[in-house]
């Protein structure tokens, strides 16, 4: 079957929220679009939720992609900060549940390790690496936006297979039946 989908990779914020979207076309990747969302001017988190909902829909109804990555917050010391990451990321997974688009979610650095092959690269390192990869010239101004588009590159390389479906990834009962034709010498 030859592949050929939207992914629409998004890195949640408050501030600013990064996404990116790419086309796969049997295993060709094309930058289709990527950018920001900007949230410090609105005064109220209710704002800010509403307004990465709302944008969100529009980027979906515009571009129409067919699966959706996120970056799953990561563990940090400020408890007010992680909630109101949880709720962005929340909101942006909803906005793509409410098109029956099916999401997954990856780690910061399971992101970073896909793009450069290292797991504690900067947003820089991730940024030049996409830069080569999907060949565009201008660095945008916030790198929140090439961080959704290393979201959705890391969804392709991974084969969707993320932190919500490593579940069904099993061990070595599991290869041997869906490998019956494998044997041991």
């Amino acid at each position: 079957m030859v592949e050929d989908k939207i992914i629409l990779g998004i890195d949640p914020g408050t501030t600013v929220l990064g996404y990116g979207l790419i086309h796969v076309k049997k295993n060709k990747i094309e930058l289709v679009n990527f950018g920001i969302i900007q949230l410090h001017k609105l005064p109220t988190q209710p704002d800010k939720l509403k307004k990465i909902y709302d944008r969100l829909d529009s980027i979906i109804r515009e571009f129409k992609p067919d699966e959706m990555a996120i970056e799953a917050p990561f563990f940090g010391k400020n408890v007010q900060s992680m909630l109101k990451l949880g709720r962005a990321q929340g909101v942006a997974i909803a906005a793509c549940l409410a098109h029956n688009i099916p999401f997954e979610e990856y780690t910061p650095k399971r992101i970073k390790q896909s793009i450069t092959g290292n797991g504690a690269a900067s947003k820089e390192q991730v940024a030049a690496m996409l830069q080569k990869l999907l060949n565009f010239e201008d660095m945008p101004k916030y790198l929140d936006a090439t961080d959704g588009l290393a979201t959705a590159v890391c969804h392709h390389f991974s084969k969707g297979v993320g932190e919500n479906n490593k579940a069904k990834v099993g061990g070595w009962n599991d290869f041997i039946k869906n490998n019956p034709n494998r044997k041991l010498r």
